[in-house]
């Protein structure tokens, strides 16, 4: 096999810690010795030993010699596990081909000089686009401190969310709303405005075995939400958080009895400031954050640039009407050339409805070089 098979074996194993190690990145590790696979491991959960320990760990002999292929750069500093160049070098691995550039400021090149520093072959840069896929979301909270934003709407082929009634079950299919789950399901958080809340009285959990769930963040300015709502009477069983900018002392104390937390946040236009709670959502250590509307929330965030990435599900449906909800509200951009820019998308085909996978341009999207 070529170093690139070897690599995708090992970006296969990385995606196996998806949603299970943020805010750590994802990682894969295969080591290879005469041409057969001797140990190979992932990061598995946040806390637990990184891929190229976990991949020394499970080595069938001994690895000196070998060859080791990573996802992302070697660790070199003290964390919740010791660095992870010091276990390469201690094994005798002979070769280390690295896939993503770690922008970490505490690795950022350092672990590939130790290594080659110690007499190790070091190769970068093998199945970079893949393994840069990996780890969008780290190369951004890595970088900015704050979550990668993920803003979410499911249409008609007319453009419409809900119908004039404001009906909206099922607008895609079952194949489409389950890739949903798995997105909720890799995320830190996943937010919405007080308007859905009042409205569907959701719970925002992620409904597929064995994932988990994320934190369910609520912008609510006014702190309307309900105590009867499935968010605050099960804030117990999923952290629940409550942005709000208007204070309401009594309301605050009751939310936070029933396990909710309360973050009074400042305002811009009278509502909570979305720079400012992501911000707050970066110092949680929440890494990446879904947005699921509705239309004045996805607005909101576009107009505040705290979204990275657009994910449009089309449904092969119209529903019509001038009254009829759009997936983006309030005043919109003045004049064509004041658009908000994405990139050319992503498709996906998930039954009859498809995914448009896009990123918006100019909103702080990292990568390694950036």
């Amino acid at each position: 096999m070529t170093d690139r098979e070897w690599m995708l074996r090992a970006c296969a194993l990385a995606e196996k810690g998806s949603g299970f190690v943020n805010p750590n990145p994802q990682v894969g590790c295969v080591i290879v010795k005469n041409g057969a696979v001797i140990g190979e491991g992932y990061h598995e959960r946040y806390g637990t030993l990184h891929a190229e320990r976990n991949a020394l760990k499970n080595c069938t002999e001994d690895p000196c010699g070998a060859d080791m292929y990573v996802t992302l750069e070697p660790c070199c500093h003290y964390g919740k596990n010791p660095p992870c160049t010091e276990a390469v070098i201690a094994a005798g691995i002979r070769r280390v081909i690295v896939g993503s550039d770690d922008p970490n400021p505490l690795v950022a090149g350092k672990g590939i000089r130790q290594l080659r520093d110690a007499g190790i072959e070091v190769e970068t840069g093998v199945c970079k686009a893949e393994c840069d896929r990996l780890n969008r979301i780290f190369f951004h909270y890595i970088t900015t401190k704050t979550p990668y934003c993920i803003l979410k709407a499911a249409m008609t082929a007319d453009g419409k969310t809900a119908t004039r009634t404001g009906s909206s079950k099922w607008i895609t299919g079952e194949e489409a709303r389950a890739h949903v789950h798995q997105t909720r399901g890799r995320v830190a958080a996943v937010m919405c405005g007080i308007g859905t809340v009042l409205a569907d009285d959701p719970m925002l959990n992620c409904r597929l075995p064995g994932a988990h769930n994320p934190v369910r963040v609520i912008c609510d300015s006014r702190l309307r939400i309900s105590m009867t709502s499935k968010l605050v009477q099960t804030a117990g069983e999923i952290p629940t958080v409550v942005a709000a900018c208007v204070p309401d002392p009594e309301k605050q104390a009751e939310l936070e009895r029933a396990g909710v937390r309360v973050l009074m946040l400042p305002s811009e236009n009278g509502r909570v400031s979305l720079r400012a709670l992501m911000q707050e959502l970066g110092r949680m250590q929440l890494d990446s954050v879904l947005i699921e509307g509705g239309a004045e929330l996805h607005e909101a965030a576009l107009h505040a640039g705290i979204v990275q990435q657009i994910q449009i599900y089309i449904a092969p449906k119209i529903f019509g009407g001038k009254d009829a909800k759009p997936a983006i509200g309030g005043l919109g951009v003045e004049t064509a050339a004041d658009a908000y820019l994405l990139s050319a998308p992503e498709i996906i085909r998930f039954g009859d409805d498809i995914l448009l996978e896009y990123t918006v341009k100019g909103a702080g999207e990292c990568s390694p070089e950036s």
